[in-house]
């Protein structure tokens, strides 16, 4: 598992059963002591023709996607875990305190309002009457003073709202209205944050200017984020561990590296990608107006960087800009090459994704044809050259936010 260990119960990943610890904290695979789940979460609400029953763990740490298409149940799920859903039933520990459980021993429910949880909508739910500062001291009076984790100036610096805190909301951009959003719900100190779909009513440059620091958030706030969204490249940009949902029901579960093939085979997804990060600029070349990185002592060409060497930057690699070959010394337009081993092949409409291990332990997707699959004989564990066609560049290590 990556930083979330995150499982349930029959719930099957490429790299084998996702176990959940058992509830002495015994691990399910052996006799040695597990580490207690952060997030233990089971569920069951029927509303129309719509029913969920959805049951995962979590550790506490980084960020888990639950992801799905339109209708899975993911937003229903966030509501239950947040007290939204009180006709839910089931059973909801975090971090040793029970918040829900239906059991007629014990009839639990704690409401929203007593749950130490960030919301953070689709809309950012701003306060019209408030300015920019109003807003996020809103979020933060929450919170008894003794309670509180996460700073004002920290969470101004980190969002770069300085400039907005006496600004009216009515005349912020869709970017710099849920950046307070997000910044009001951390000033929450909230042991657990929850994220709906945050970023699907922005435009591609304001998501991209966003994403570096939604990336860098957990670590930086101590805080876990459970993560909604219906798309791929994002949830690989943003996220340890994934929730895969379908039709109410956890399709399967676990740390994202392991689940991300399985996924990107079954929903045929175009965004299929991966998120290498702690790439460096190495040099730039400026006659061939190409800049040159360095990821785990390899070479990686890009289009010319305003970038200084030395600068930490994060690349997206998409499935489909990945070709293999056997061996090196053809000649190629592909400048970037990386040695890899073939992990394991998933089935695809159309084709089949390759999991695949770079040196430096790196995990690449690549989706070929099955014809080419068959041509070169490939079986995990073959060692081979991975060609990246193309690298975009996804951010740096202090994006600039407007």
């Amino acid at each position: 598992m990556s930083a979330h260990d995150v499982a349930r119960d029959g719930a099957r990943a490429s790299a084998g059963e996702a176990r959940a610890p058992l509830a002495d904290g015994t691990a399910a695979s052996g006799g040695e002591p597990a580490q207690a789940p952060f997030v233990q979460a089971a569920f069951r609400l029927a509303r129309g023709g719509f029913s969920l029953d959805a049951s995962f763990v979590l550790d506490g740490r980084g960020a888990c996607a639950l992801f799905g298409p339109s209708g899975a149940g993911k937003t229903t799920l966030l509501r239950c875990l947040a007290g939204l859903e009180p006709d839910a039933r089931g059973r909801l520990v975090v971090d040793g305190e029970t918040w829900h459980d239906d059991a007629p021993s014990r009839r639990v429910f704690r409401p929203p309002w007593m749950r130490p949880v960030g919301y953070v909508f689709q809309d950012a739910q701003l306060f019209a009457h408030l300015d920019v500062r109003g807003n996020l001291r809103f979020g933060e009076r929450r919170v008894p003073r003794s309670d509180r984790r996460v700073r004002f100036d920290d969470v101004v610096g980190w969002f770069g709202l300085d400039a907005l805190l006496a600004r009216r909301v009515g005349s912020l951009s869709g970017g710099e209205r849920q950046r307070v959003a997000i910044g009001r719900a951390l000033l929450t100190s909230p042991r657990l944050l929850l994220m709906d779909e945050p970023l699907s009513a922005l435009d591609v440059e304001a998501r991209a200017r966003i994403l570096p620091r939604l990336a860098a958030l957990p670590r930086h706030f101590g805080i876990p984020v459970l993560y909604v969204s219906h798309a791929l490249s994002e949830v690989a940009r943003l996220c340890d561990a994934l929730v895969w949902l379908d039709a109410g029901r956890v399709r399967a579960a676990g740390g994202l590296d392991a689940l991300l093939p399985d996924v990107g085979a079954a929903t045929d997804d175009e965004g299929l990608s991966v998120s290498l990060h702690g790439c460096r600029v190495a040099r730039h070349h400026p006659g061939d107006e190409l800049s040159e990185l360095s990821l785990d002592g390899a070479a990686l060409f890009v289009r010319a960087l305003d970038l200084a060497p030395g600068t930490t930057v994060e690349l997206l690699v998409h499935a489909r800009d990945v070709s293999v070959a056997l061996a090196a010394g053809e000649r190629s337009s592909i400048l970037n090459e990386l040695p890899a081993r073939l992990v394991s092949v998933h089935e695809a409409r159309g084709g089949v994704v390759l999991r695949l291990q770079t040196v430096g332990g790196r995990l690449l997707l690549a989706r070929i044809t099955k014809r080419s699959l068959r041509q070169l004989e490939l079986r995990p564990g073959v060692e081979l050259l991975a060609r990246v066609k193309s690298v975009s560049v996804a951010g740096g290590a202090s994006p600039e936010l407007v």
